[in-house]
């Protein structure tokens, strides 16, 4: 069950940049080391719902109905045109400025948290990834569908905290260049929509 190839896969899965790390690097970016833990922890704490979901087998129901699939995709790309557009507008939530107000530590995690909750792939990639890794008794797989959960979410806070903390201290180096900063906020903007537009093209 809890082996080293489970915890390499997971690992290497959690390492690669995706929505969730870009949300956090932003956040370090932009308002430093608070904003960047707490965009960690919402993006962990949103595994959950996906990770209940193949635990409980919803997220076969959700693979076979196109247009539940369809919908939770759709609202997914509609939020993350929205990040990109928080990047870009001056003043934004998620725009990288020398002088931008600190935000709720709450509202930073909620955000983080959508973007995986309105992922409707993650609850099936769960239902592929976890399966192979257990014991094979079925008196025991929620269990250990769980456990298995709770150390890719254990994993996804570490990986995200590091990100967000070389983000963090990176932020020093690039207050002082207004120039910087705007290619920044172009360039979070562009990676947000062509994630939006990957997600997308996700076939139902």
């Amino acid at each position: 069950m809890l082996s080293a190839q489970f915890l390499v896969t997971a690992l290497v899965v959690v390492i690669a940049p995706g929505t969730g790390v870009i949300y956090t690097l932003a956040m370090g970016l932009g308002q430093g080391r608070r904003a960047a833990l707490w965009a960690a922890l919402g993006c962990t704490f949103g595994i959950v719902p996906s990770l209940a979901a193949a635990t409980l087998g919803l997220a076969a129901v959700l693979h076979t109905s196109a247009l539940l699939f369809t919908v939770m995709k759709f609202a997914g790309v509609a939020y993350l045109l929205y990040l990109a557009w928080q990047a870009l507008r001056s003043g934004g939530t998620l725009a990288v400025a020398a002088d931008g107000r600190a935000q709720p530590g709450l509202a930073i995690a909620r955000r983080a948290a959508l973007i995986n909750i309105l992922n409707p792939k993650l609850s099936v990639f769960f239902l592929a990834l976890l399966p192979p890794f257990l014991s094979g008794n079925p008196a025991t797989a929620t269990v250990e569908m769980t456990l298995l959960g709770a150390v890719f979410m254990a994993l996804t806070f570490g990986v995200f905290v590091i990100y967000g903390l070389f983000a963090a201290r990176a932020r020093d180096l690039l207050l002082g260049s207004a120039r910087a900063m705007r290619w920044l906020n172009r360039g979070f903007a562009a990676i947000f929509v062509a994630l939006a537009g990957r997600l997308a093209e996700e076939p139902a």
